[in-house]
């Protein structure tokens, strides 16, 4: 077992490291961890046939497939890398932990800390949508509140890593955590064997590697938002490295990354996406919110922007005529809906004020409507 950089190739032996002391490049846990990660029941999350999206799409006969990353213990894919990084660092005899977060690998962290009892600290930026804030919160981290996006956080998480604290931030900065998304691939794998397209909302990456370590062979689409997309950015216009992004401004805050000062980040993301001959594609966030709206009630799938943006790419490539008619296609749904539930009382909803309970015929006038809709 060895840690791996990914540019120069050095090998390191297992530590605390976050990059290569050689050269500054991304490490790759090489061999098999054998450590029990801590566990809250993550992982093994359901694989859904999407029938109704499927017919939702003219002229499309292939399959749609969820991978429901939400049933997850607090919500999210991020469990699967906070558990094992996590354990990690306590055996390599961390006193705390800290992580910078968009939101949800700091619920993760702070759910799996107080599993563990390890302290844990939790940068965040200021606008993180509430519904996060609180989970992080209810188990007891020191939330951080940062003006500014998401890379100032990781500016200060980075920092206090010479003060004891092992940093679990879920970019490619903790090899051990990162090693732990090739079980979503591999879940994928022995379910259906290995689709077409596999659509994955992306920050700056870890989840594209995990998907292209687990499933060789299945091509990658690296979704962003159009607000926050150097991936896409640099894919488009043919580019080698990938460039970091302004301030960014969209709904969906678990992919609102712009890679400041960990650009490489982004530019391996880009080398797996194309070495799998897939894509980078960037959703706009009125298609964010039709595509949260379409899983919830199509599918029964209540996810947050983020975990819909995959739905959302694959509606413009089906739309553009880039989709295959009958391509199988696996859609990673990252993150619940009730992370960022104020996205959806912003949406139209189908309620009526009941004046008369006893107007038992007016009522049903009411929902005998409901149903000629369905």
């Amino acid at each position: 077992m060895e840690l791996r950089c990914v540019d120069c190739g050095r090998a390191h032996p297992p530590a605390l490291l976050y990059d290569c002391p050689a050269c500054g490049g991304i490490l790759e846990l090489r061999g098999d961890d054998g450590l029990p990660p801590v566990d809250l029941g993550q992982g093994e999350t359901p694989l859904l046939r999407a029938p109704r999206l499927e017919a939702s799409l003219p002229g499309f006969a292939g399959q749609i497939w969820l991978k429901d990353e939400t049933r997850n213990p607090s919500g999210s894919f991020k469990d699967r890398l906070v558990g094992a990084a996590l354990a990690r660092a306590v055996a390599l005899g961390a006193r705390g932990v800290v992580c910078a977060s968009s939101g949800n690998a700091g619920a993760a962290t702070a759910a799996y800390a107080a599993r563990a009892g390890v302290p844990a600290v939790i940068v965040v930026p200021a606008h993180t949508p509430p519904g996060k804030v609180t989970q992080i919160a209810a188990h007891g981290a020191l939330l951080l509140l940062v003006e500014g996006h998401y890379s100032r956080a990781y500016d200060l998480a980075r920092g206090l890593e010479r003060h004891g604290f092992a940093n679990l931030t879920t970019t490619f900065l903790n090899p051990w955590g990162v090693a732990a998304l090739d079980a979503v691939g591999h879940e994928i794998g022995a379910r259906i064997g290995v689709p077409d397209l596999v659509l994955i909302p992306t920050g700056s990456g870890p989840l594209v590697q995990g998907v292209a370590r687990g499933l060789p062979g299945a091509r990658l689409v690296a979704v962003q938002a159009e607000g926050c997309a150097p991936i896409v950015r640099a894919f488009e216009a043919g580019a080698e490295a990938v460039s970091a992004w302004g301030e960014p401004r969209t709904i969906a805050s678990g992919i609102s990354d712009p890679l400041i000062g960990y650009e490489r980040d982004g530019t391996h993301t880009l080398r797996l996406v194309r070495a799998s001959g897939g894509l980078a594609v960037a959703v706009s966030d009125a298609a964010l919110r039709r595509a949260m709206q379409d899983l919830a009630r199509l599918e029964g799938v209540y996810a947050e922007p983020t975990g819909a943006s995959p739905l959302a790419a694959l509606a413009r490539l089906h739309g553009e005529g880039r989709l295959p008619a009958a391509a199988r296609c696996v859609l990673l749904v990252t993150g619940h809906g009730f992370k960022d539930g104020k996205a959806y009382e912003e949406m139209p909803a189908r309620t009526h004020r009941v004046a008369d309970p006893g107007d038992l015929p007016a009522v049903a006038r009411l929902c005998e409507a409901a149903l000629a809709e369905a």
